[in-house]
C-alpha cells in the first residue's frame, strides 16, 4: 500500500508539472505532450517509453486498491463489533480516504476517456492537447468533475504521504509535525497545481 502510494504520487508531482506547461501557450503545450510519446529515442521505439509508465502505473494502481482491499478485510476480522462509543477521532482526510479513492479510481476513467481517448471530449481534435485541454475546461462538468477528484485526490495525498511514512518506518514522535507539514504542503501543493488549469480556462487566462 505505502510502496505503490509513493509511487502514484511521484507521478501526480510529475503530471502536475507537465500540466503547468499549460501557461507558457501552446506551442510549448503540443511540444510536450508530441515528447512524451518519443522521449526515450532514439533507445526506445515510438510511445515504448510512455506504455512502459503506463504500465508501471497500472501496476502500482492495482497493487494499492488490492492492498487496500486487503487491509480493509483486515481490519474487520480484527474488530467485528463496533467502537462503544462513536466520538470520531480521526481527520477528514482519514475518513474519507475509501471513498476519496473509489472518486478518484471513476476519475482516472473518465480523464481517460476525455484527453487520452477523446471519447467524451466532443470539441477535441487528434494530437493537439493544448486545444483539447481547452474544451474539456470550457464545459461546466468537464470543471466540476475535475475539481471534485482534484480536491479528493489533495485528500488522499495529506492522510496517504503521512501513513505511508508510518508503515515505511520513517515517521516517529520526533518527526512527526515535520511529516505532517510535509504532507500538508504536498497536498495543497498539488490541488493548486492541478486546480489552476481549469480555473485559468474559465477565466480566460487560459485559451
Amino acid at each position: 500500500m505505502a510502496v505503490s502510494g509513493l509511487i502514484l504520487l511521484g507521478y501526480l508531482v510529475a503530471h502536475v508539472m507537465g500540466n503547468l506547461k499549460v501557461f507558457f501557450g501552446p506551442d510549448e503545450f503540443n511540444a510536450y505532450g508530441r515528447w512524451l510519446r518519443t522521449m526515450g529515442d532514439p533507445v526506445l521505439h515510438h510511445e515504448w517509453a510512455l506504455w512502459i509508465v503506463r504500465a508501471v502505473l497500472l501496476t502500482a494502481v492495482v497493487a494499492h486498491g488490492v492492498s487496500a482491499y486487503q487491509l480493509s478485510r483486515r481490519g474487520l476480522k480484527a474488530r467485528p463489533a463496533a467502537y462503544a462509543h462513536k466520538r470520531r477521532r480521526a481527520s477528514y482526510a482519514t475518513r474519507t480516504m475509501r471513498w476519496g479513492g473509489v472518486i478518484i479510481a471513476l476519475f482516472v476513467v473518465w480523464h481517460l476517456l476525455d484527453l487520452t481517448t477523446l471519447t467524451v471530449n466532443p470539441n477535441a481534435e487528434p494530437g493537439h492537447p493544448y486545444e483539447n485541454v481547452v474544451a474539456t475546461f470550457s464545459t461546466w462538468y468537464g470543471n466540476v468533475v475535475y475539481i471534485v477528484a482534484m480536491l479528493a485526490v489533495g485528500l488522499h495525498v495529506r492522510h496517504g504521504f503521512w501513513a505511508a511514512a508510518q508503515t515505511l518506518g520513517v515517521g516517529s514522535a520526533r518527526r512527526d509535525r515535520a511529516l505532517k507539514a510535509t504532507a500538508n504542503t504536498l497536498a495543497l501543493a498539488l490541488t493548486a497545481g492541478f486546480v489552476a488549469v481549469p480555473v485559468a480556462v474559465m477565466t480566460g487566462v487560459v485559451s
